[in-house]
C-alpha cells in the first residue's frame, strides 16, 4: 500500500505547483496536497489537471485526485422508465445561473450524520468569484416558483466538473442532472466529472475510469481554458427534452 506523501503548497507558490497526480495517496484515496489558496488561477489549473479541493472547517485546504474517477458521458445519462414517467408529471422546471448563491446554500446544508458542511465560507467565496467570472454555473429545479433542488460546478472547455447537488424533494437533483446533460450534449461536452462514486450516480449511467485515463481526457479536452457561454436564459420544461 502506498504511504501518503502529502505535498504542502504555500499560498505564494504559483498555481501549477501541484505534484503529479500519480503521487496521490491510496489511503485516503486521492489525497494529493494541502495548503495553497482558492484563487481563480489555482482552481482552474487544479480542475483542468484532475485535482479538486475538499476540506472541512478548521482543516487546511486539501487537494484530491482519486483513482478511479467517477464520470458520466453526457449522452449516456440513464433515465429509467419509472423516472421518465415521474418527470413528465412532476411539474419541474429547470433554469441555469438564476440563483447561484441559493444553490450553494442548498448544497451547504448539513446532511444526516454529518457534523459540518464542507462548503466553508472560504469555499463559498471562491466559487462565487468563479461564478462571477463565468466559470462556475448553477442548475436550478423549480415547481410553482419554489426552488426544490439543484447542482453547481465548473465548465472548462469541454468538461463539466460537478461539485455538489441538493434535493429538497424526491428526484429534484436528478432533474438538475438531466437538464445539465441536455446542455452539455448540445454543446459537445465530452465529460461530466462526478468526482466520487455513489449508488445514485451509478444508476444514472456513471462509470469509473482509471485516473490516468481521466488525465488523458483532460489533457485534450481542457487544453485551453475556455468558458462555456451557451447557457439558456429561459426556463426549460422537462417535456421539452423528449423524455
Amino acid at each position: 500500500m502506498k504511504s501518503p506523501r502529502i505535498t504542502w503548497i504555500s499560498a505564494d507558490d504559483p498555481p501549477e505547483s501541484f505534484p503529479n497526480v500519480e503521487m496521490a495517496s491510496t489511503t485516503p484515496n486521492g489525497l494529493l496536497a494541502s495548503g495553497g489558496d482558492l484563487s481563480e488561477a489555482r482552481l482552474l489549473h487544479a480542475y483542468s489537471h484532475g485535482i479538486f479541493p475538499w476540506f472541512s472547517e478548521g482543516q487546511p485546504i486539501l487537494w484530491w485526485s482519486p483513482d478511479p474517477r467517477c464520470v458520466i458521458k453526457p449522452d449516456n445519462l440513464h433515465i429509467s422508465r419509472r423516472l421518465t414517467r415521474y418527470f413528465k408529471n412532476s411539474g419541474f422546471e429547470i433554469t441555469f445561473n438564476r440563483c447561484f448563491s441559493d444553490v450553494l446554500a442548498g448544497c451547504s446544508k448539513r446532511r444526516i450524520g454529518q457534523d459540518s458542511t464542507w462548503i466553508t465560507d472560504e469555499m463559498y467565496g471562491a466559487y462565487t468569484n468563479l461564478h462571477d467570472n463565468q466559470w462556475a454555473h448553477s442548475i436550478e429545479v423549480w415547481r410553482d416558483g419554489q426552488l426544490l433542488g439543484g447542482l453547481y460546478g465548473l465548465a472548462i472547455d469541454k468538461v463539466f466538473f460537478g461539485e455538489s447537488m441538493f434535493s429538497d424533494v424526491t428526484n429534484a437533483s436528478k432533474a438538475a442532472m438531466l437538464g445539465l446533460c441536455s446542455i452539455l450534449v448540445a454543446n459537445d461536452f465530452v465529460l461530466f466529472d462526478c468526482q466520487v462514486e455513489s449508488p445514485h450516480l451509478l444508476r444514472m449511467g456513471a462509470k469509473l475510469i482509471p485516473r490516468h485515463q481521466m488525465t488523458e481526457i483532460l489533457s485534450v479536452s481542457c487544453a485551453s481554458l475556455v468558458r462555456c457561454n451557451a447557457w439558456p436564459t429561459s426556463t426549460l420544461q422537462l417535456n421539452d427534452l423528449n423524455l
